[in-house]
Protein backbone atom coordinates (compact mmCIF):
# COMPACT_ATOMS: atom_id res chain seq x y z
CA UNK A 1 0.00 0.00 0.00
CA UNK A 2 1.11 3.56 -0.74
CA UNK A 3 2.80 4.93 2.39
CA UNK A 4 0.56 8.03 2.33
CA UNK A 5 -2.48 5.82 2.72
CA UNK A 6 -0.82 3.82 5.48
CA UNK A 7 -0.69 7.06 7.46
CA UNK A 8 -4.36 7.63 6.61
CA UNK A 9 -5.27 4.20 7.94
CA UNK A 10 -3.36 4.93 11.16
CA UNK A 11 -5.43 8.09 11.65
CA UNK A 12 -8.64 6.04 11.84
CA UNK A 13 -10.18 5.91 15.32
CA UNK A 14 -11.64 2.40 14.77
CA UNK A 15 -15.00 3.61 16.07
CA UNK A 16 -17.65 1.48 17.71
CA UNK A 17 -20.77 1.28 15.50
CA UNK A 18 -18.83 3.37 12.96
CA UNK A 19 -20.85 6.23 11.40
CA UNK A 20 -18.94 5.85 8.10
CA UNK A 21 -20.30 2.34 7.56
CA UNK A 22 -23.82 3.40 8.49
CA UNK A 23 -23.61 6.24 5.97
CA UNK A 24 -22.20 4.14 3.09
CA UNK A 25 -24.85 3.90 0.36
CA UNK A 26 -22.91 1.11 -1.39
CA UNK A 27 -22.88 -1.19 1.66
CA UNK A 28 -19.09 -1.56 1.43
CA UNK A 29 -18.54 -1.60 5.21
CA UNK A 30 -15.57 0.79 5.07
CA UNK A 31 -15.00 0.67 8.83
CA UNK A 32 -14.38 -3.07 8.82
CA UNK A 33 -12.08 -2.85 5.78
CA UNK A 34 -10.03 0.00 7.19
CA UNK A 35 -9.77 -1.85 10.49
CA UNK A 36 -8.37 -4.86 8.64
CA UNK A 37 -5.71 -2.65 7.06
CA UNK A 38 -4.94 -1.22 10.50
CA UNK A 39 -4.24 -4.73 11.74
CA UNK A 40 -2.06 -5.59 8.75
CA UNK A 41 -4.71 -7.82 7.21
CA UNK A 42 -5.04 -7.02 3.49
CA UNK A 43 -6.82 -10.36 3.02
CA UNK A 44 -9.68 -9.26 5.27
CA UNK A 45 -9.78 -5.75 3.80
CA UNK A 46 -10.32 -7.02 0.28
CA UNK A 47 -12.59 -9.95 1.17
CA UNK A 48 -15.79 -10.08 -0.93
CA UNK A 49 -15.08 -6.65 -2.36
CA UNK A 50 -17.53 -5.87 -5.19
CA UNK A 51 -16.21 -4.77 -8.59
CA UNK A 52 -18.22 -1.55 -8.47
CA UNK A 53 -16.90 0.66 -5.70
CA UNK A 54 -17.48 4.31 -4.91
CA UNK A 55 -17.61 5.71 -8.45
CA UNK A 56 -19.22 9.15 -8.49
CA UNK A 57 -20.55 8.76 -4.95
CA UNK A 58 -20.40 12.02 -3.00
CA UNK A 59 -18.87 10.15 -0.04
CA UNK A 60 -21.43 10.55 2.74
CA UNK A 61 -19.12 8.18 4.65
CA UNK A 62 -16.48 10.89 4.83
CA UNK A 63 -19.02 13.47 5.90
CA UNK A 64 -20.07 11.11 8.70
CA UNK A 65 -16.48 10.45 9.84
CA UNK A 66 -16.12 11.43 13.49
CA UNK A 67 -12.73 13.01 12.80
CA UNK A 68 -14.48 15.75 10.82
CA UNK A 69 -15.51 17.20 14.19
CA UNK A 70 -11.93 18.07 15.08
CA UNK A 71 -9.75 17.72 11.98
CA UNK A 72 -10.20 16.35 8.46
CA UNK A 73 -12.11 13.09 7.84
CA UNK A 74 -10.45 9.88 6.72
CA UNK A 75 -10.06 9.75 2.91
CA UNK A 76 -12.31 6.72 2.66
CA UNK A 77 -12.88 6.85 -1.11
CA UNK A 78 -9.15 6.85 -1.80
CA UNK A 79 -8.61 4.03 0.70
CA UNK A 80 -11.26 1.93 -1.02
CA UNK A 81 -9.38 2.33 -4.31
CA UNK A 82 -6.18 1.20 -2.59
CA UNK A 83 -8.03 -1.86 -1.26
CA UNK A 84 -9.21 -2.57 -4.82
CA UNK A 85 -5.56 -2.65 -5.93
CA UNK A 86 -4.83 -5.15 -3.15
CA UNK A 87 -7.72 -7.31 -4.37
CA UNK A 88 -6.36 -7.27 -7.92
CA UNK A 89 -2.90 -8.43 -6.82
CA UNK A 90 -4.33 -11.21 -4.65
CA UNK A 91 -6.82 -12.74 -7.08
CA UNK A 92 -4.36 -15.58 -7.64
CA UNK A 93 -5.01 -16.80 -4.07
CA UNK A 94 -7.52 -19.67 -3.95
CA UNK A 95 -10.07 -18.59 -1.36
CA UNK A 96 -11.56 -22.11 -1.39
CA UNK A 97 -8.23 -23.65 -0.35
CA UNK A 98 -8.95 -25.42 2.94
CA UNK A 99 -7.05 -24.07 5.93
CA UNK A 100 -7.08 -25.64 9.39
CA UNK A 101 -6.26 -23.22 12.23
CA UNK A 102 -6.82 -25.82 14.93
CA UNK A 103 -4.07 -26.76 17.34
CA UNK A 104 -3.98 -28.17 20.84
CA UNK A 105 -2.67 -27.59 24.34
CA UNK A 106 -1.19 -30.89 25.46
CA UNK A 107 -3.94 -32.79 23.65
CA UNK A 108 -6.78 -30.35 24.46
CA UNK A 109 -8.07 -29.16 21.08
CA UNK A 110 -8.26 -25.45 20.25
CA UNK A 111 -10.29 -24.42 17.20
CA UNK A 112 -7.76 -21.63 16.60
CA UNK A 113 -4.63 -20.59 18.51
CA UNK A 114 -5.96 -17.27 19.85
CA UNK A 115 -7.04 -17.09 23.50
CA UNK A 116 -7.73 -14.40 26.07
CA UNK A 117 -4.83 -14.17 28.49
CA UNK A 118 -5.26 -14.15 32.25
CA UNK A 119 -6.30 -10.57 32.97
CA UNK A 120 -9.34 -8.34 33.17
CA UNK A 121 -10.27 -9.34 29.57
CA UNK A 122 -11.20 -12.81 30.84
CA UNK A 123 -12.72 -12.24 34.25
CA UNK A 124 -16.47 -12.92 34.09
CA UNK A 125 -19.10 -14.84 32.14
CA UNK A 126 -20.50 -11.95 30.10
CA UNK A 127 -17.09 -10.92 28.77
CA UNK A 128 -15.90 -14.41 27.90
CA UNK A 129 -19.26 -15.40 26.43
CA UNK A 130 -19.00 -12.42 24.05
CA UNK A 131 -15.40 -13.30 23.14
CA UNK A 132 -16.26 -16.96 22.47
CA UNK A 133 -19.24 -15.97 20.34
CA UNK A 134 -17.00 -13.73 18.23
CA UNK A 135 -14.56 -16.58 17.64
CA UNK A 136 -11.82 -16.68 20.28
CA UNK A 137 -10.58 -20.23 20.81
CA UNK A 138 -10.20 -20.17 24.58
CA UNK A 139 -9.52 -18.19 27.72
CA UNK A 140 -7.00 -18.20 30.51
CA UNK A 141 -9.30 -16.99 33.26
CA UNK A 142 -8.09 -14.15 35.50
CA UNK A 143 -6.00 -15.68 38.27
CA UNK A 144 -8.09 -17.29 41.02
CA UNK A 145 -6.96 -17.27 44.65
CA UNK A 146 -8.34 -17.86 48.15
CA UNK A 147 -7.52 -14.46 49.64
CA UNK A 148 -9.24 -11.10 49.19
CA UNK A 149 -8.01 -8.53 46.68
CA UNK A 150 -8.09 -4.77 47.19
CA UNK A 151 -7.16 -2.92 44.03
CA UNK A 152 -5.56 0.51 43.70
CA UNK A 153 -7.16 3.30 41.64
CA UNK A 154 -6.08 4.27 39.08
CA UNK A 155 -4.08 1.19 38.13
CA UNK A 156 -3.06 1.69 34.49
CA UNK A 157 -0.61 3.91 32.63
CA UNK A 158 0.60 3.84 29.05
CA UNK A 159 3.15 5.02 26.52
CA UNK A 160 1.54 6.18 23.28
CA UNK A 161 2.64 6.68 19.70
CA UNK A 162 2.12 9.99 17.93
CA UNK A 163 -1.11 8.65 16.48
CA UNK A 164 -2.41 7.90 19.98
CA UNK A 165 -2.16 4.12 19.92
CA UNK A 166 -0.70 2.38 22.98
CA UNK A 167 2.62 0.62 22.44
CA UNK A 168 3.58 0.22 26.09
CA UNK A 169 1.10 -0.49 28.89
CA UNK A 170 1.62 -0.74 32.65
CA UNK A 171 -0.74 -2.21 35.19
CA UNK A 172 -0.56 -2.55 38.96
CA UNK A 173 -3.61 -4.82 39.01
CA UNK A 174 -3.67 -7.98 41.08
CA UNK A 175 -5.82 -11.13 40.97
CA UNK A 176 -9.51 -11.96 40.57
CA UNK A 177 -11.59 -10.06 43.12
CA UNK A 178 -14.43 -12.60 42.89
CA UNK A 179 -14.88 -15.44 45.36
CA UNK A 180 -13.73 -18.91 44.32
CA UNK A 181 -17.32 -20.19 44.18
CA UNK A 182 -18.34 -17.39 41.79
CA UNK A 183 -15.46 -18.14 39.45
CA UNK A 184 -16.09 -21.89 39.46
CA UNK A 185 -19.74 -21.20 38.61
CA UNK A 186 -18.55 -19.20 35.59
CA UNK A 187 -16.54 -22.21 34.38
CA UNK A 188 -19.66 -24.35 34.49
CA UNK A 189 -21.75 -21.72 32.68
CA UNK A 190 -19.15 -21.38 29.95
CA UNK A 191 -18.82 -25.12 29.46
CA UNK A 192 -22.59 -25.50 29.18
CA UNK A 193 -22.85 -22.83 26.48
CA UNK A 194 -19.48 -23.28 24.73
CA UNK A 195 -18.47 -26.94 25.18
CA UNK A 196 -15.80 -26.78 22.46
CA UNK A 197 -13.98 -23.75 23.81
CA UNK A 198 -10.92 -24.19 26.03
CA UNK A 199 -10.92 -22.92 29.61
CA UNK A 200 -7.56 -22.49 31.30
CA UNK A 201 -7.80 -21.88 35.04
CA UNK A 202 -5.01 -19.59 36.21
CA UNK A 203 -4.42 -20.12 39.92
CA UNK A 204 -2.21 -18.81 42.72
CA UNK A 205 -1.96 -20.13 46.27
CA UNK A 206 -0.14 -19.08 49.43
CA UNK A 207 0.69 -22.61 50.57
CA UNK A 208 1.24 -26.04 49.03
CA UNK A 209 -2.22 -27.08 50.20
CA UNK A 210 -3.85 -24.08 48.51
CA UNK A 211 -2.15 -24.83 45.19
CA UNK A 212 -3.39 -28.43 45.37
CA UNK A 213 -6.89 -27.41 46.42
CA UNK A 214 -7.28 -24.79 43.69
CA UNK A 215 -6.04 -27.17 40.99
CA UNK A 216 -8.55 -29.79 42.10
CA UNK A 217 -11.49 -27.38 42.46
CA UNK A 218 -10.94 -25.80 39.04
CA UNK A 219 -10.55 -29.16 37.33
CA UNK A 220 -13.78 -30.44 38.85
CA UNK A 221 -15.60 -27.26 37.75
CA UNK A 222 -14.74 -27.86 34.10
CA UNK A 223 -11.35 -26.26 33.47
CA UNK A 224 -9.49 -28.03 30.64
CA UNK A 225 -6.03 -26.84 31.63
CA UNK A 226 -4.48 -25.48 34.83
CA UNK A 227 -2.10 -22.52 34.58
CA UNK A 228 0.18 -21.86 37.57
CA UNK A 229 0.76 -18.13 37.98
CA UNK A 230 4.37 -18.06 39.14
CA UNK A 231 5.02 -14.65 37.69
CA UNK A 232 2.63 -11.80 38.53
CA UNK A 233 4.89 -8.78 39.26
CA UNK A 234 2.15 -7.19 41.36
CA UNK A 235 2.02 -10.12 43.82
CA UNK A 236 5.49 -10.22 45.33
CA UNK A 237 5.30 -11.31 48.94
CA UNK A 238 7.48 -14.16 50.14
CA UNK A 239 5.91 -17.06 48.24
CA UNK A 240 3.60 -15.26 45.82
CA UNK A 241 3.80 -14.20 42.19
CA UNK A 242 7.12 -13.28 40.66
CA UNK A 243 8.95 -14.40 43.83
CA UNK A 244 8.12 -17.99 42.87
CA UNK A 245 9.14 -17.54 39.24
CA UNK A 246 12.64 -16.52 40.30
CA UNK A 247 13.20 -19.56 42.51
CA UNK A 248 13.67 -22.99 40.89
CA UNK A 249 13.11 -24.83 44.17
CA UNK A 250 9.79 -23.08 44.85
CA UNK A 251 8.62 -23.72 41.30
CA UNK A 252 9.31 -27.41 41.67
CA UNK A 253 7.66 -27.70 45.09
CA UNK A 254 4.49 -25.82 44.10
CA UNK A 255 4.14 -27.51 40.71
CA UNK A 256 4.23 -30.89 42.50
CA UNK A 257 1.53 -29.64 44.85
CA UNK A 258 -0.72 -28.57 41.98
CA UNK A 259 -0.08 -31.85 40.18
CA UNK A 260 -1.46 -33.73 43.19
CA UNK A 261 -4.77 -31.91 42.68
CA UNK A 262 -5.32 -32.57 38.98
CA UNK A 263 -4.74 -34.93 36.12
CA UNK A 264 -5.39 -32.11 33.64
CA UNK A 265 -2.52 -30.54 31.65
CA UNK A 266 -0.55 -27.97 33.64
CA UNK A 267 1.12 -24.84 32.24
CA UNK A 268 3.63 -22.98 34.39
CA UNK A 269 3.43 -19.24 33.67
CA UNK A 270 6.91 -17.73 33.74
CA UNK A 271 8.30 -14.30 34.50
CA UNK A 272 10.58 -12.40 32.09
CA UNK A 273 12.24 -10.74 35.08
CA UNK A 274 15.10 -13.24 34.88
CA UNK A 275 18.27 -13.55 32.81
CA UNK A 276 17.28 -16.94 31.33
CA UNK A 277 13.91 -18.66 31.51
CA UNK A 278 14.88 -22.24 30.68
CA UNK A 279 16.19 -23.24 34.14
CA UNK A 280 12.87 -22.27 35.72
CA UNK A 281 10.87 -23.99 32.96
CA UNK A 282 12.95 -27.12 33.46
CA UNK A 283 12.14 -27.07 37.19
CA UNK A 284 8.43 -26.95 36.33
CA UNK A 285 8.77 -29.80 33.84
CA UNK A 286 10.63 -31.93 36.39
CA UNK A 287 7.72 -31.49 38.81
CA UNK A 288 4.99 -32.48 36.36
CA UNK A 289 4.14 -29.42 34.22
CA UNK A 290 3.19 -30.22 30.63
CA UNK A 291 3.89 -26.80 29.18
CA UNK A 292 4.99 -23.24 29.74
CA UNK A 293 3.05 -19.98 29.38
CA UNK A 294 5.26 -16.96 28.70
CA UNK A 295 5.78 -14.15 29.11
CA UNK A 296 4.06 -12.46 31.99
CA UNK A 297 4.56 -8.71 32.29
CA UNK A 298 7.88 -6.96 32.89
CA UNK A 299 8.57 -4.91 36.01
CA UNK A 300 8.49 -1.27 35.02
CA UNK A 301 8.00 2.40 35.66
CA UNK A 302 6.41 3.96 32.57
CA UNK A 303 7.00 7.57 33.49
CA UNK A 304 6.94 10.38 36.04
CA UNK A 305 4.63 13.37 35.99
CA UNK A 306 7.14 16.24 35.85
CA UNK A 307 4.68 18.67 37.46
CA UNK A 308 3.53 16.58 40.43
CA UNK A 309 6.69 14.39 40.61
CA UNK A 310 4.43 11.34 40.95
CA UNK A 311 5.25 8.18 38.96
CA UNK A 312 2.45 6.77 36.79
CA UNK A 313 -0.16 5.58 37.56
CA UNK A 314 -0.31 7.90 40.55
CA UNK A 315 -2.24 6.67 43.58
CA UNK A 316 -2.52 9.70 45.86
CA UNK A 317 0.90 10.86 44.70
CA UNK A 318 2.66 7.49 44.86
CA UNK A 319 3.16 4.54 42.54
CA UNK A 320 5.09 1.28 42.47
CA UNK A 321 6.76 -1.06 40.03
CA UNK A 322 4.15 -2.68 37.82
CA UNK A 323 3.74 -5.05 34.90
CA UNK A 324 4.68 -3.76 31.43
CA UNK A 325 2.96 -5.20 28.34
CA UNK A 326 1.89 -4.23 24.84
CA UNK A 327 3.71 -4.18 21.47
CA UNK A 328 6.89 -2.83 23.08
CA UNK A 329 7.53 -6.13 24.90
CA UNK A 330 7.13 -8.40 21.86
CA UNK A 331 10.87 -8.67 21.11
CA UNK A 332 11.54 -9.78 24.69
CA UNK A 333 8.72 -12.32 24.57
CA UNK A 334 9.96 -13.71 21.25
CA UNK A 335 13.42 -14.07 22.73
CA UNK A 336 12.19 -16.23 25.62
CA UNK A 337 9.97 -18.39 23.40
CA UNK A 338 12.92 -19.02 21.06
CA UNK A 339 15.13 -19.88 24.03
CA UNK A 340 12.74 -22.52 25.34
CA UNK A 341 11.81 -23.90 21.92
CA UNK A 342 15.47 -24.69 21.20
CA UNK A 343 16.17 -26.25 24.62
CA UNK A 344 16.77 -30.00 24.29
CA UNK A 345 15.64 -30.53 27.89
CA UNK A 346 12.30 -28.82 27.22
CA UNK A 347 11.64 -30.70 23.99
CA UNK A 348 7.99 -31.76 23.79
CA UNK A 349 6.75 -29.08 26.21
CA UNK A 350 3.84 -27.00 24.96
CA UNK A 351 4.60 -23.26 24.72
CA UNK A 352 1.68 -20.88 25.12
CA UNK A 353 3.00 -17.46 24.08
CA UNK A 354 1.95 -13.93 24.92
CA UNK A 355 3.50 -10.49 24.95
CA UNK A 356 2.64 -7.77 22.46
CA UNK A 357 0.41 -9.73 20.09
CA UNK A 358 -1.70 -7.20 18.20
CA UNK A 359 -1.96 -8.58 14.65
CA UNK A 360 -2.03 -12.02 13.03
CA UNK A 361 1.55 -11.37 11.92
CA UNK A 362 2.65 -10.93 15.55
CA UNK A 363 0.98 -14.20 16.48
CA UNK A 364 2.52 -16.01 13.52
CA UNK A 365 6.02 -14.91 14.56
CA UNK A 366 5.53 -16.60 17.94
CA UNK A 367 4.21 -19.74 16.24
CA UNK A 368 7.18 -19.86 13.86
CA UNK A 369 9.53 -19.71 16.84
CA UNK A 370 7.80 -22.64 18.56
CA UNK A 371 4.59 -21.49 20.27
CA UNK A 372 1.66 -23.90 20.00
CA UNK A 373 -0.99 -21.46 21.28
CA UNK A 374 -1.29 -17.70 21.80
CA UNK A 375 -2.71 -15.46 24.51
CA UNK A 376 -3.79 -11.84 24.05
CA UNK A 377 -4.68 -9.11 26.52
CA UNK A 378 -3.41 -5.53 26.04
CA UNK A 379 -4.59 -5.21 22.44
CA UNK A 380 -8.07 -6.40 23.46
CA UNK A 381 -8.12 -3.75 26.18
CA UNK A 382 -7.42 -1.15 23.52
CA UNK A 383 -9.38 -2.43 20.51
CA UNK A 384 -11.88 -4.99 21.83
CA UNK A 385 -12.67 -8.66 21.18
CA UNK A 386 -13.54 -7.81 17.55
CA UNK A 387 -9.84 -8.09 16.59
CA UNK A 388 -10.26 -11.88 16.46
CA UNK A 389 -11.79 -11.49 12.99
CA UNK A 390 -8.55 -10.04 11.62
CA UNK A 391 -6.35 -12.39 13.64
CA UNK A 392 -7.95 -15.46 12.10
CA UNK A 393 -8.64 -14.18 8.58
CA UNK A 394 -5.15 -12.70 8.30
CA UNK A 395 -3.57 -15.98 9.32
CA UNK A 396 -5.79 -17.92 6.91
CA UNK A 397 -4.89 -15.56 4.08
CA UNK A 398 -1.18 -16.05 4.71
CA UNK A 399 -1.59 -19.82 4.71
CA UNK A 400 -3.70 -19.86 1.52
CA UNK A 401 -1.14 -17.69 -0.23
CA UNK A 402 1.50 -20.32 0.55
CA UNK A 403 -0.65 -23.44 0.15
CA UNK A 404 -0.27 -24.43 3.81
CA UNK A 405 -3.16 -26.62 4.96
CA UNK A 406 -2.51 -26.88 8.70
CA UNK A 407 -1.32 -24.39 11.28
CA UNK A 408 0.64 -27.22 12.89
CA UNK A 409 3.00 -27.16 9.88
CA UNK A 410 4.16 -23.71 10.96
CA UNK A 411 4.92 -24.40 14.63
CA UNK A 412 8.66 -23.98 15.18
CA UNK A 413 9.43 -23.55 11.47
CA UNK A 414 11.81 -20.64 12.19
CA UNK A 415 13.27 -21.82 15.50
CA UNK A 416 16.42 -23.36 13.99
CA UNK A 417 17.22 -20.05 12.29
CA UNK A 418 18.02 -18.43 15.63
CA UNK A 419 21.76 -18.98 16.14
CA UNK A 420 24.57 -17.70 18.36
CA UNK A 421 26.24 -14.42 17.37
CA UNK A 422 29.48 -16.16 16.47
CA UNK A 423 27.63 -18.36 13.97
CA UNK A 424 26.44 -15.47 11.77
CA UNK A 425 27.98 -15.17 8.30
CA UNK A 426 30.08 -12.00 8.13
CA UNK A 427 31.46 -12.00 4.59
CA UNK A 428 28.54 -10.24 2.92
CA UNK A 429 27.51 -6.60 2.90
CA UNK A 430 23.99 -5.66 1.84
CA UNK A 431 24.33 -2.17 0.42
CA UNK A 432 21.32 0.14 0.30
CA UNK A 433 19.76 0.76 -3.09
CA UNK A 434 17.82 4.00 -3.60
CA UNK A 435 14.58 4.02 -5.59
CA UNK A 436 14.61 7.62 -6.78
CA UNK A 437 11.13 7.30 -8.29
CA UNK A 438 9.71 6.77 -4.80
CA UNK A 439 12.15 9.02 -2.93
CA UNK A 440 10.67 12.41 -1.96
CA UNK A 441 13.99 13.96 -0.96
CA UNK A 442 13.44 14.38 2.78
CA UNK A 443 17.09 13.59 3.58
CA UNK A 444 16.29 11.46 6.62
CA UNK A 445 18.63 8.72 5.38
CA UNK A 446 21.49 11.22 5.07
CA UNK A 447 20.94 12.69 8.54
CA UNK A 448 20.83 9.27 10.21
CA UNK A 449 23.85 7.92 8.34
CA UNK A 450 25.97 11.00 8.98
CA UNK A 451 25.07 11.57 12.64
CA UNK A 452 24.36 7.99 13.70
CA UNK A 453 26.16 5.80 11.19
CA UNK A 454 29.20 5.82 8.93
CA UNK A 455 28.87 8.95 6.76
CA UNK A 456 28.29 6.75 3.71
CA UNK A 457 25.42 8.73 2.15
CA UNK A 458 25.85 11.93 0.18
CA UNK A 459 22.98 14.35 -0.32
CA UNK A 460 22.52 16.61 -3.35
CA UNK A 461 20.79 19.67 -1.87
CA UNK A 462 19.75 21.09 -5.24
CA UNK A 463 18.19 17.91 -6.64
CA UNK A 464 17.35 16.63 -3.14
CA UNK A 465 18.48 13.09 -3.85
CA UNK A 466 20.76 10.75 -1.85
CA UNK A 467 23.63 8.69 -3.24
CA UNK A 468 25.89 6.04 -1.75
CA UNK A 469 29.59 6.18 -0.96
CA UNK A 470 30.31 2.45 -1.17
CA UNK A 471 33.80 2.86 0.25
CA UNK A 472 32.33 3.90 3.59
CA UNK A 473 29.11 1.84 3.68
CA UNK A 474 29.14 -1.11 6.09
CA UNK A 475 25.62 -2.32 5.29
CA UNK A 476 24.10 -1.53 8.70
CA UNK A 477 20.69 -0.60 7.15
CA UNK A 478 19.97 2.31 9.47
CA UNK A 479 19.02 4.34 6.39
CA UNK A 480 16.46 1.76 5.33
CA UNK A 481 14.89 1.70 8.79
CA UNK A 482 14.38 5.49 8.99
CA UNK A 483 13.14 6.01 5.40
CA UNK A 484 9.48 7.11 5.71
CA UNK A 485 8.51 6.15 2.16
CA UNK A 486 10.07 2.68 1.79
CA UNK A 487 12.35 3.94 -0.97
CA UNK A 488 15.44 1.96 0.05
CA UNK A 489 15.98 -1.69 -0.83
CA UNK A 490 19.17 -3.80 -0.71
CA UNK A 491 21.81 -5.14 -3.05
CA UNK A 492 24.37 -7.78 -2.20
CA UNK A 493 28.15 -7.54 -2.32
CA UNK A 494 30.66 -10.19 -1.31
CA UNK A 495 33.75 -9.11 0.61
CA UNK A 496 36.96 -10.93 1.51
CA UNK A 497 38.45 -10.79 4.98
Amino acid sequence: MNWIYEDEVNRCLLCEDAPCTKACVKNLNPAKRIRSLYFDNPYGASDQLPKELCGECEAPCEKACILSKCTKPIEIKNLMEEIKKIKETEEKVDEDFEVDLSCDICGVKLENPFMLSSSVVGSNFEMIDKAFTLGWGGVSFKTICLFEQYEASPRYSALKSRTGSIYGFKNIEQLSDHALEENLAVFKQLKDKHPNKVIIASIMGRTKDEWEYLARACSEAGADVIELNFSCPNMEDGTLGVTIGQDEELIEILTRSARKGTSKPILAKMTPNVIEMSPYAIAAKKAGANGIAAINTIKSITGVNIDTLAPEPSVRGYSSLGGYSGPAVKPIALRFIAEMATSKVLEGMHLSAMGGIESWRDGLEFILLGAGSLQVSTSIMQYGYRIIEDLTSGLKGYMRERNIHSLKQLIGAASTNVVELNELERNTILFPKFNLDKCIGCGRCYISCYDGGHQAIKFDYEKRIPSLNGAKCVGCHLCKLVCPTGSISTQRKRITR
